[in-house]
């Protein structure tokens, strides 16, 4: 072999090396595990409502945004009006746990969201803004380990948010309905494109243990035709014996994103 060809088959062979490790990169990081924040504030007044509302537009999301978190939905229950329980849903994500951990820490030293939020910051202890406010931490599964925002074309006020959470009767019985999403469930949503945003296993949170997902659709009817379409598909898998009996509680909360939600 002459010196020129051995030259560009090493160089070649280079080439498919580095070509091989950036796919295997750019693979792992495809993959890689997302947390979630779903950040639940209930309240019961129509003051709290626009208290939060300001509060959430003017100074939160500004300053989550800041910090990283880019892409941030709130949206709130299509029958709050007629709820006595009223909820407001903020909903985060990162590919670090840390970064809700230290979270309180680093808005503690933001001047500008101190500044931005200090009418909601400053309320008096007999004119709160919420009821309580409940957090839920969530890991995203293997079957999405990501999450994908909405590829919806109606208006915000259109737009029907559906969020789900299934309790299982123990902590075995929950996992395999987290298999039972990997193993053909969510591949059932992604060809009826039901907008899926995530799918986690919650990890922390008042009602365990659970999983949560997140579905969106363009209105009303658009959602009641995509579950039209889901269950002959479904019940096949449904019916198998190894995911009998893996839920014990579904809940079920139709939402709309408000004006300022990232999406």
């Amino acid at each position: 072999m002459s010196k020129s060809i051995h030259s560009v088959f090493c160089r070649l062979s280079v080439l498919t090396v580095l070509i091989c490790m950036m796919m295997q990169s750019a693979s792992s990081a495809v993959a890689k595990t997302m947390y979630i924040q779903l950040k639940v504030y209930h309240f019961q007044q129509d003051q709290q409502e626009q208290q939060l509302d300001q509060y959430l537009s003017n100074a939160y999301l500004p300053a989550l945004h800041k910090l990283g978190f880019k892409q941030v939905a709130v949206f709130k229950p299509l029958k709050n009006k007629e709820n006595a329980d009223k909820l407001i849903y903020v909903l985060t994500y990162s590919d670090r746990l840390e970064n809700f951990a230290k979270l309180d820490v680093h808005l503690d030293k933001d001047k500008q969201y101190q500044e931005a939020g200090k009418a909601y910051l400053d309320l008096a202890h007999n004119n709160p803004p919420f009821q309580r406010i409940e957090t839920i931490l969530m890991r995203t599964f293997d079957g999405m380990p990501f999450v994908e925002l909405p590829k919806l074309k109606s208006d915000k006020n259109e737009r029907v948010y559906e969020l789900r959470s299934y309790e299982g009767p123990t902590e075995k019985l929950a996992a395999n309905k987290v298999s039972m999403f990997n193993n053909g469930e969510i591949d059932i949503f992604k060809k009826l494109n039901f907008n899926a945003v995530f799918y986690g296993q919650v990890i922390a949170g008042s009602t365990m243990p659970n999983l949560m997902y997140l579905t969106t659709f363009e209105n009303m009817a658009d959602r009641e035709e995509h579950w039209k379409a889901f269950g002959p598909l479904y019940k096949p898998m449904s019916e198998m014996p190894q995911y009998q009996n893996n839920v014990s509680k579904n809940v079920t909360v139709l939402c709309t994103p408000t004006a300022y939600s990232d999406y």
